[in-house]
C-alpha cells in the first residue's frame, strides 16, 4: 500500500493549535506580572510614579491590542490561493505552436525556474502535479494546508497558516509589535527581576509573586532576543524581494 508521506504533514496542524494556547498563555502571564504585579499597584502611589506607571500601561495595552489584531488577522486571513485550473495569460515557453498549453512538470513543490539567461531572469510559471493545477511563479505548494500558496514564505506553526503574499505585511506587523511588547516588558520588569533575588533571600514577598516575575521576565527576554533575529532576517528578505523559501 502506497502512503503519501506529505499528506501526513497535515497533522502538524494539531501542533498549530497548541502553539495558539502557547501563545495566549505568554501573554497572560505577562500581562498578569506587569499589570497586576509590578506597574498596576503604582498608579495608587500618587504623584510622578503614577504618572509613570500610567506611561508604561497605557504603552503596554497599546502595544498589546496592536500585535493581537496583526497575530489573528496572519492566522485568519488566507495566505494567497491559486485559482482554480489556472493558466498563464502569456507565457510562450508554456505554449506549443497550436497554441495548447504545455505544463511543466516540475516536481510539484517548486517553481520552475529559467537559466541566467533566459526570460529576463524571471521565474516561470509551473505545474502542480498535487493539485493538478497551474502554478503562479513563485507559487509553492505547502504540505502542511495541502494547497499551493502565493508567494509563501513558510509554513508557521504559530499561527497554523502560511505566511504568503496575503499576510505577508500582518505577520511583518505582528513581529515588530511584539517584539516592541516583549522588550518593553523586559525593561519594565528589569527592576523587580533584580529585586527578585533580595527578596527571595528575605522572603519578603509571597513565593507565587516571586515565581510570575521570575518566569514572565525570563520569557519576554527570551522571545525579544528570539524576535529581533527574526525582523533582521525578514527585512533582508524584504529588501531584497526575496522568500524564506527562495532564499533556502
Amino acid at each position: 500500500m502506497d502512503i503519501n508521506l506529505f499528506k501526513l504533514c497535515s497533522g502538524l496542524k494539531f501542533l498549530g493549535y497548541l502553539m495558539i494556547l502557547l501563545v495566549l498563555a505568554i501573554v497572560a502571564v505577562s500581562y498578569y506580572a506587569v499589570v497586576l504585579l509590578t506597574w498596576g499597584p503604582r498608579l495608587l502611589r500618587g504623584g510622578l510614579s503614577s504618572f509613570f506607571a500610567f506611561f508604561v500601561l497605557l504603552l503596554f495595552h497599546l502595544l498589546l491590542i496592536l500585535l493581537s489584531w496583526s497575530y489573528f488577522m496572519v492566522v485568519l486571513r488566507d495566505p494567497g490561493s491559486v485559482p482554480e485550473n489556472w493558466r498563464p495569460a502569456r507565457d510562450e515557453e508554456n505554449f506549443e505552436g497550436d497554441g495548447s498549453y504545455l505544463p511543466h512538470e516540475a516536481s510539484g513543490s517548486g517553481s520552475t525556474w529559467p537559466s541566467s539567461n533566459g526570460s529576463e531572469g524571471r521565474p516561470r510559471s509551473g505545474f502542480c502535479i498535487r493539485c493538478q493545477n497551474g502554478k503562479p511563479p513563485r507559487c509553492h505548494h505547502c504540505s502542511v494546508c495541502q494547497r499551493c500558496v502565493l508567494k509563501m514564505d513558510h509554513h508557521c506553526v504559530w499561527v497554523v497558516n502560511c505566511v504568503g503574499a496575503c499576510n505577508y505585511k500582518f505577520f511583518l506587523l505582528f513581529l515588530l509589535y511584539t517584539f516592541l511588547e516583549t522588550t518593553m516588558d523586559t525593561l519594565v520588569l528589569l527592576p523587580s527581576f533584580i529585586d527578585f533575588f533580595s527578596e527571595a533571600k528575605d522572603h519578603s514577598d509571597s513565593p507565587g509573586k516571586l515565581a510570575v516575575i521570575f518566569v514572565a521576565f525570563v520569557l519576554n527576554l527570551a522571545f525579544a532576543l528570539s524576535l529581533l533575529c527574526f525582523l533582521v532576517m525578514h527585512g533582508s528578505l524584504v529588501f531584497s524581494n526575496t522568500t524564506s523559501i527562495e532564499e533556502c
